[in-house]
């Protein structure tokens, strides 16, 4: 017998321990709800559960920012592979439930993330997960953003060091680095900033990702470092960082008149001198769209691996 979405019961948590319920399912940030749901950036009442009976059948969850009030992202959707459930039918009715009771009816939809194994094109359980789900995202008004590689310079692998030609410094001021930022957008492979661009200004676009991120990060902006010829003219920069869960190349740009000179090669190499020297981290992680060839090839030659993948969709709300 088919379980369909009306045999189901679709529900919040009732806290945090709920989690072994919700964690049934396998997935790439299990470990992290718990941390999470602590410092704010989950709450029980927006991670979802259907269930058949005692059977946990599918999930969701949203993660939002410490200064955010609603949910940023659904990074969780998760329905049952099984021959006795039709997952298009459990997810479409969890996804609309959800929202309903979640998102404020003028706002507009999150962002969808799905973290996967490296090479799940190849695991056909994971590939079919992903095309059920993306084909309810798209009826819900989602479409296919980008997807993104996740790098890690393991703990233990040697680390480059940057070359003689180019010299480092810190960032002057906020004016500076958000000068830059604009700058480095010119020509820009980086679907999201892509995306922008069609509806705003270079310097709206360096502004909000400024400030949606980097301004965020609690940890020094001395880490920061501008590259510059032995003239003192700036060739590109790079943000080491932490966010909350890994030591991480937040940003690194080439400036457009300095590009196909190697130049991001030291710029990555002095990223993550600062994260293990200064930061005291033993791995070091970024991450890269995969169409941005150039940039994941540097992050290869640098010897980071690749850790996962990641699928992005943005969406628009449509009329039922």
């Amino acid at each position: 017998m088919t379980v369909l979405s009306n045999d189901l019961t679709i529900r919040p948590l009732t806290g945090s321990e709920e989690l072994s319920l919700f964690n049934r399912f396998p997935y790439l940030l299990n470990e992290e709800f718990s941390r999470d749901i602590a410092d704010g950036r989950r709450r029980p009442s927006w991670m979802w559960v259907a269930l058949h009976g005692d059977r946990l059948i599918g999930r969701l969850s949203w993660w939002c920012r410490p200064q955010d009030d609603a949910p940023f992202l659904l990074d969780v959707f998760d329905v049952v592979d099984s021959p006795d459930v039709d997952r298009i039918d459990v997810a479409r009715h969890l996804l609309r439930t959800a929202s309903a009771a979640t998102l404020a009816p003028d706002a507009g939809l999150p962002e969808f993330l799905r973290f996967l194994p490296a090479g799940w094109r190849e695991d056909p359980a994971e590939a079919s997960m992903v095309r059920d789900l993306m084909k309810v995202l798209e009826g819900e008004g989602y479409s296919l953003l980008a997807e993104r590689l996740r790098f890690e310079l393991p703990s233990g692998a040697p680390a480059p060091r940057p070359g003689g030609r180019l010299r480092f410094r810190g960032i002057e001021d906020t004016d500076e680095i958000l000068g830059l930022m604009t700058r480095a957008l010119e020509g820009t492979l980086d679907a999201h900033d892509r995306a922008d661009l069609r509806d705003k200004s270079t310097e709206e676009v360096a502004a909000a990702n400024f400030a949606d991120e980097f301004a965020e990060y609690t940890t020094p902006r001395s880490w920061w470092r501008v590259a510059t010829l032995p003239d003192g003219e700036p060739v590109g920069f790079v943000i080491p960082a932490r966010n909350a869960y890994h030591p991480i190349i937040a940003y690194i740009a080439v400036l457009p008149e300095h590009r196909g000179h190697g130049h991001i090669d030291d710029l990555l190499a002095e990223g993550g001198r600062v994260l293990r020297e200064e930061g005291e981290a033993e791995y070091v992680r970024a991450a890269t769209d995969l169409g941005n060839g150039p940039m994941a090839a540097a992050f290869r030659r640098a010897g980071y691996e690749v850790l996962s993948e990641l699928l992005t969709m943005t969406g628009e709300r449509t009329e039922d």
